[in-house]
């Protein structure tokens, strides 16, 4: 036996309610269709996520006076970009752009992003290397994040290295760190001369050695206050920071920092035994 759908008042049999899904023709709810998924704010978000914030509000102003996706100056900043793989992620933006929101202006997207930097939200951790840069694969080059890292910091570093050469800008933003009031401790293996890479620096940064014990101190890590830490293969050297084939990590979680911080702080407690004043 079939059954006949009972009409609502003012109802036409067969035929959707407006305020309800799909119905059949025996008025059965259908499923309702998917909302599209939209890529853009995701791409917007990772892209605040890799840069600095100045990098950001750089690209918020170009946005703003740009015409659309296709715009030259657009274009001529995204080829300028000589990070690993940041052309191509600015380019996919772009495409992005073109296909989902094309009548969305410049200065809209700039609106996206500004909006997008300034909400607080976990970061995620971060790709960065040294040598040979790919042309596709998203990733922060070392010497920029260890200069970034360092400004980062307000109350404290925590710097560790096996071995430290040149590295002039490393050097300098460390010193401006000390003059902002920020404390610095250098925790150096002493079998590789590297403290006398920062013989320059001002008194009140704190030098530290393995102190008589089996091993050597092999950590590489640069620490601002408990909120970012970088951490990877790359010593403190020319080569290490840019030519070299090296792999790090930067964080941004306070729960990934801060026990790396506590272990740190433990090493140096002159009760372990285990790091000494130079």
């Amino acid at each position: 036996m079939r059954v006949q759908a009972v009409s609502q008042p003012g109802e036409i049999p067969g035929r959707e309610r407006p305020d309800g899904p799909p119905r059949d023709s025996a008025g059965v709810p259908g499923a309702r269709r998917a909302a599209p998924q939209h890529r853009l704010p995701g791409l917007l978000a990772a892209l605040c996520d890799r840069l600095p914030e100045d990098r950001v509000v750089a690209l918020e102003q170009i946005l703003e006076s740009a015409t659309g996706p296709d715009d030259v100056r657009l274009s001529r900043f995204i080829a300028a970009q000589s990070a690993a793989g940041l052309a191509h992620q600015l380019t996919e933006i772009t495409r992005v752009w073109r296909v989902e929101a094309p009548g969305v202006t410049g200065a809209g997207l700039a609106l996206a992003l500004a909006t997008t930097r300034a909400t607080p939200r976990p970061r995620p951790a971060q790709v960065v290397i040294s040598g040979p840069l790919s042309t596709s694969v998203p990733a922060r080059l070392t010497s920029g994040v260890a200069v970034e890292v360092i400004r980062s910091a307000t109350t404290s570093l925590l710097i560790a290295s096996f071995a430290a050469h040149g590295a002039q800008d490393v050097v300098a933003e460390i010193r401006r760190a000390v003059e902002r009031g920020v404390e610095v401790d250098l925790l150096l293996e002493e079998s590789t001369q590297a403290s006398a890479a920062f013989t320059a620096l001002p008194e009140e940064v704190r030098i530290w050695h393995r102190d008589g014990a089996a091993g050597v101190l092999h950590a590489k890590l640069i620490a601002a206050d408990r909120h970012t830490a970088f951490l990877g293969s790359a010593n403190l050297t020319d080569r290490a920071l840019s030519e070299n084939i090296e792999l790090g990590v930067l964080l941004r979680d306070p729960r990934l920092v801060e026990p790396l911080i506590e272990h740190f702080r433990w090493l140096l407690a002159p009760e372990n035994d285990v790091m000494r004043r130079a």
